[in-house]
Order: C-alpha cells, then structure tokens, then sequence
C-alpha cells in the first residue's frame, strides 16, 4: 500500500460527488493546516453481523465509511488523509469509498494490521513527519461533525502541555462496579465519561506511546491510553451523543434516522 490519491475537488475524471455528502465546510482556522486524520477501517465487523464489514454497508445511499472520510476532508485542519484497510479490500475502498466522493484532501492508502491498535501504528507510519498533529478517529462513527473535529484539534494546538485531546460525552445512567452478578459498589458518575474519536495526538508522543506499547506487549483500549500510561495529559472535548460508533445492526437504523433528519434541516 502506500499509494497517494489526488485531493483537488473539480480533477479531471474525479467523480461526481454525492449532494449529501458535501455539506459546507466550516470556517478556516487561523493557522495553517498541520493535522494528518487517520481512518481506522479494518475491523472485520464480527458483531455485525455482515460479511462485507459494517464500515462497507449502506447507509443513506454510500458505504458507511464514506461519511467519516467527508467529515474529515470537510475539516480545514486537516492537511490529509490516511485511511488504514485491509490489504485485500484496497479496490473496494478506492472504487466504492474514496471514488464515490470528490475530496480536498490527499488520501493515502496503509495496510491494517491484527488489532486495532497494530492498525494505528500502520497508518502513523504513513503520516507525514511534517504534520505535528494525528487525529485518530473510527470509519464506524459515520456522524461526527467537522465542527466537533476542528475543536478537538484547537484545544491540543493551543495548549503546549497537553499530549492529546478526545471527543467525550458525560456518562448519565447510573454505573454500578459488579463482580460476578453482584454490585459491589456505586461510583460517582460525575467523574465519568464516554470516550469517542476522533481523539487527536501531536503525532511524535503518539508514536513514541505505541512504541513503548509494542515493546511492552501492552494492548490498550484506546489511543489516549497509550498515551496516559507514558505520562501524556489528555483532555477531553464534549461532544454528542450522535457521534455513535456502529457496532450492531440497531446503531444503523439510528445512525440512518439522524443522518435524515440532518439532510432535512
């Protein structure tokens, strides 16, 4: 893999764009573009139940994972996009994905590997050294808003202590510590929250977090733990609950209801 696609929206030979993907971009930050998105695509999509892999079904007329790839081209923070695949889905990303879109951005092409996190290495070795900032987001959350995306990427460019920051909502049901079948405690929601991606990184502690990971045999359950393990500060960023990750047929049906009602508004 590895292989660089055109960005320019009108190229020659370019497709045509789906109208309901191309929602207006929002306002251009102060700085110049210095953040590389990753998409993580290459989950297998066991829970889903579809042999084709959730990020590949259909969702208001493209495959799922189209809507992530828009919101991100959309974002003017970001200079480009590596979308992270298995290796032997690499023309049904550029035919089916990237070639139903009319995209801004540069798309590269990297290899998927046995686990997420194996995945998000591969596609930070694709990212350019250039580009100070990563931000690592799941091709299964189809709703994020390039609103969301940009100010995720504002709150780590502004502050030079932070490591990283990531997408969250504030937990609301009550969450009960069990062993076994048996509550054994009652913690204080207030401190809790639920993380989503994007999560955005400077790109050199991301990376030196994974390596230490990968020396450790450490497997964590998301970027931001790699990089808290290492002492990195994270913060995070209210976000919606919109911004679901389709895991199961259901999230679909409420990922196509909102889309509608967005398109409608």
């Amino acid at each position: 893999m590895g292989a660089v696609r055109g960005g320019a929206a009108g190229e020659k030979g370019a497709a045509e764009p789906c109208p309901c993907a191309c929602a207006e971009r929002v306002d251009a930050p102060a700085g110049e573009a210095d953040t590389c998105a990753i998409v993580v695509a290459g989950g297998s999509g066991e829970r889903f139940g579809d042999p084709r892999g959730k990020q590949f079904v259909d969702l208001a007329g493209l495959p799922l994972m189209c809507w992530s790839v828009a919101a991100l081209d959309r974002a003017p923070s970001v200079a480009r996009i590596v979308v992270v695949c298995a290796p032997d889905r690499v023309a049904e990303v550029e035919q089916d994905v990237l070639g139903r879109l009319t995209l801004s951005k540069p798309v590269t092409l990297a290899p998927s590997g046995a686990t997420r996190q194996a995945s998000v290495r591969s596609g930070l070795d694709a990212t350019p050294r250039d580009l100070d900032l990563v931000a690592v987001h799941d091709a299964a959350r189809p709703l994020v808003e390039t609103e969301l995306v940009e100010r995720a990427i504002a709150v780590v460019r502004a502050d030079e202590t932070l490591a990283g920051a990531l997408l969250a909502t504030r937990c609301v049901d009550t969450l009960k510590l069990v062993e076994g079948t048996t509550v054994v405690a009652t913690p204080d929601r207030s401190f809790y929250w639920a993380a989503q991606t994007p999560q955005v990184f400077r790109r050199r502690v991301l990376l030196a977090a994974h390596k230490a990971a990968e020396h450790e045999e450490y497997q964590g359950t998301d970027d931001a733990s790699l990089v808290e393990r290492v002492g990195g500060r994270v913060c995070v960023v209210e976000s919606t609950r919109d911004n679901l990750k389709v895991t199961v047929p259901e999230d679909l049906a409420i990922a196509e209801a909102t889309l509608e009602r967005r398109l409608l508004s």
